[in-house]
């Protein structure tokens, strides 16, 4: 009995000692590895290759910004012929102030609920706001606002969204143009920005 008492602390004993030397040998190592706190975390995506796809397969004119300044950082970028809120575009990015602001489009039947969904669940409010001489309407949110716009067709919705400004939103919807192809610029040359929808 004493023996099995004696064999169970020193069991307890090794494993307390063993833990501490993998404490230690993770904090030699995190010292000595060299790490930037002062780095970007955000990491830039390309979205060329992808806006191409996309206005080649959209049923509706694909917008993209041209123009913004390289402080805008693409994030996030994809296209879904058959999501389930129709023909869906996304391009996200984190603005100059380290907010995210995104473009989204689809053709969804029921542009509200894809509107709902993307800015989560913000609200239309009565305030418009002119952007390179189109009104966008705009939705306050509890995580979200937006600047949504309808195109003059009825089958697409443009929204821009995210955790900027209004400013900044209209700074971004200012500089999108939405096309059907390629243009032969490439999306982050100056260009004078055409309305999206």
């Amino acid at each position: 009995m004493a023996a099995d008492k004696k064999r169970g602390a020193q069991a307890v004993r090794d494993m307390v000692i063993s833990l501490v030397v993998i404490i230690l040998a993770a904090g030699v190592v995190y010292l000595f590895v060299p790490h930037d706190d002062k780095k970007d975390p955000v990491k830039p995506v390309g979205y060329r290759v992808e806006l191409a796809s996309a206005r080649r397969a959209a049923p509706y004119p694909v917008a993209a910004p041209y123009g913004l300044s390289d402080r805008w950082r693409a994030t996030s970028v994809r296209y879904k012929a058959d999501s389930p809120l129709g023909s869906a575009w996304h391009l996200g990015f984190m603005t100059p102030d380290n907010e995210y602001a995104a473009v989204e489009q689809s053709d969804e039947e029921r542009p509200a609920r894809f509107v709902d969904d993307v800015t989560q669940g913000a609200e239309k409010t009565a305030k418009k706001q002119r952007v390179a001489g189109a009104e966008w309407t705009r939705y306050r949110g509890p995580k979200y606002d937006a600047l949504v716009r309808t195109a003059e067709d009825g089958k697409s919705v443009t929204v821009v969204t995210g955790t900027a400004d209004f400013q900044q939103l209209g700074e971004l919807a200012g500089a999108l143009r939405a096309e059907s192809h390629e243009p032969a610029d490439s999306p982050s040359a100056s260009s004078p920005a055409e309305q999206a929808g």
